[in-house]
């Protein structure tokens, strides 16, 4: 059965603090900084307790549910019950702090890897191997994967909230201002820098399956590629501020040519590649083998056939080389504290509203996908059937479809990259693809989504260098794996190809914000079925935010006026 890589029990054991402080965190179980991270195993513990902080117990919170809803590609429906997704949909805030366990968790994740980074440089290890460069190989792997996720949630601070609070020291006063935009990113741009110098050279397929999903040097230098982009950008386009560099805190910079070197080593030396079908990164391609029957009808005829979601993992296919980092879900249950927040909930979320067919599973029916993604999608390009589920299709095995009375925004097409996938087992009765997969007793619909959410692969590894470069290479690698014919390279096209690469995986707000696009992405309307009546759509941007959501009231007044809110909430 699949493990939860970053036990719960974990999570919050490693800050001693109080709880008058807006940026406190949670002390659980009575660690302290004084007696713990004297062994290799406290900081492996307290790793875990790093990586945890990615997940959010508020839906919206979570960052992929965040930036689709908010993206140009999908629309905040569910019932007439789902109020919260159809405001954050339309730029409004449900309430005020809507967006809080993000910099709840986020600020959690940072405190304790600024724990890891002080503690384990200092820590004597030596009896615990066999010499004293294996104890500075473990110590650079530690630090250098908390550098990378301080960074990581710093850079999830900086995309939805702004310039945020810097606190990168145990010592660090809790109740600092909110530092400026240049400044959080030159925070995030030299931690990646150091968890890259410190990180070891280790190639992909030699990295042990137990450590998928952890950081490496690899996957922080594609971060870079990430974070160049995007600060460059919404300083150009957002800000009015051009620049075409990276700051970083001791005054230095990075230019597109030094980051185009990071993406490069990636695409050279790290190991990871592209899948040789793009819909083999996908559940849907998987073929139920027990059962003697594919997934999806045209999965067999198509020859697909699931890579997987544990790394170099040859039990499906030939194993996901593609995947470079990603967010592990496993299951839940109803008795234990936030027993849903381990399970995908875009999965659980985005699925068919009111259906429960084969191979498609029942979902909340949020993030219907925007029609005119559909009809301006080229129809020789495989991503489009490959991303979007289109009910009442047979070719799809969507045949047994029925329009939900209580389906709001309903445009008929579903995102298919994250969606509940089941079929009969063995005895006939149709259970969850993963609940058979792991042998997970409690099938409810609720809990069964233990998909990876990946936030990097090797593709965009390849788009962000073309768009660094001006160069068409990485991006007709890309279109030569859909099937697509080479093309020039133009900023345009680019998009495009981001567009199509990857749909519905929480990227496409961030490009429309970095590019400046969002200020006339939602300049339309549409025809769209509420309730079973006819409605028009329409969101309501409004550019004076700039792109960012709201800094929670509760911190705002816990900060006794330090903090500000961001213009236009």
């Amino acid at each position: 059965m699949k493990k939860i890589k970053y036990f719960i029990a974990l999570s919050a054991m490693i800050v001693a603090t109080g709880c008058e402080d807006s940026l406190d965190t949670e002390n659980l179980y009575g660690k302290s900084l004084e007696t713990y991270y004297s062994t290799p195993t406290d900081i492996e513990e307290s790793m875990a307790g790093v990586y945890n902080a990615i997940y959010t117990p508020n839906v919206h919170s979570n960052e992929s549910v965040a930036a689709n809803l908010m993206s140009d590609m999908m629309l905040g429906g569910g019932g007439p019950d789902d109020a919260t997704a159809k405001w954050v949909d339309n730029f409004e805030d449900p309430n005020e702090d809507t967006y809080r366990d993000m910099w709840i968790q986020s600020y959690n994740g940072i405190a304790r890897a600024n724990a890891i980074i002080e503690k384990t440089a200092d820590a004597d290890f030596s009896s615990f191997f066999g010499s004293e460069e294996e104890v500075q190989q473990f110590k650079n792997q530690a630090i250098g994967e908390a550098l990378f996720m301080r960074a990581f949630y710093y850079f999830r601070l900086g995309k939805f909230f702004g310039g945020v609070p810097l606190i990168v020291a145990i010592d660090d006063p809790k109740d600092v201002p909110r530092s400026t935009y240049s400044e959080t990113f030159a925070q995030i741009a030299s931690d990646l820098k150091l968890a890259i110098e410190t990180l070891p050279d280790t190639p992909f397929p030699t990295i042990p399956t137990a450590a998928y999903g952890h950081a490496n040097k690899w996957v922080a230098e594609a971060y870079m590629g990430r974070v160049y982009l995007f600060y460059t950008g919404y300083m150009t386009n957002m800000n009015t501020t051009p620049t075409n560099t990276l700051p970083l805190v001791d005054g230095g910079s990075l230019g597109a040519s030094e980051v185009a070197g990071y993406l490069e080593d990636v695409m050279n030396n790290s190991g990871y590649r592209l899948t040789l079908d793009f819909r083999n990164l996908w559940p849907y391609s998987y073929v139920n083998i027990a059962a003697g029957a594919p997934v999806l009808p045209w999965a067999e005829e198509e020859g697909l056939s699931w890579v997987g979601q544990d790394g170099a993992n040859p039990t499906f296919g030939t194993g996901n080389f593609e995947t470079m980092f990603a967010q592990r879900f496993s299951f839940g249950d109803w008795g234990w504290s936030n027993g849903n927040i381990y399970t995908n909930r875009l999965s659980l979320f985005g699925s068919i509203r009111g259906q429960s067919l084969v191979p498609f599973g029942e979902g909340w029916g949020w993030f219907t996908v925007n029609p005119r993604l559909w009809s301006d999608w080229d129809d020789n390009d495989p991503r489009k059937v490959g991303s979007i589920i289109e009910v009442g299709n047979p070719d799809q095995g969507t045949e047994g479809w029925a329009p939900p009375g209580n389906q709001d925004h309903g445009t008929g097409l579903y995102n298919k990259k994250y969606t509940a996938i089941q079929y009969p087992n063995e005895t006939g009765a149709v259970q969850g693809m993963f609940v058979q997969l792991y042998g997970w007793g409690n099938a409810d619909m609720q809990l069964m989504h233990a998909q990876d959410f990946i936030f990097m692969r090797f593709a965009d590894v390849l788009l962000m260098h073309s768009e660094i470069t001006g160069t068409a290479t990485g991006m007709n690698a890309v279109r030569d794996r859909a099937g697509l014919d080479a093309i020039g390279y133009s900023l345009e096209a680019l998009k495009q190809e981001r567009l199509h690469e990857f749909a519905f995986e929480g990227l496409r707000w961030f490009d429309l914000v970095r590019w400046g696009d969002v200020n006339t992405a939602f300049d339309y309307t549409l025809n769209v079925n509420n309730s079973g009546s006819p409605a028009t759509y329409q969101a309501n941007y409004r550019p004076e935010t700039k792109g960012l959501v709201p800094i929670p009231e509760t911190e705002i007044r816990l900060s006794n006026g330090v903090y500000e809110q961001n213009p236009g909430w």
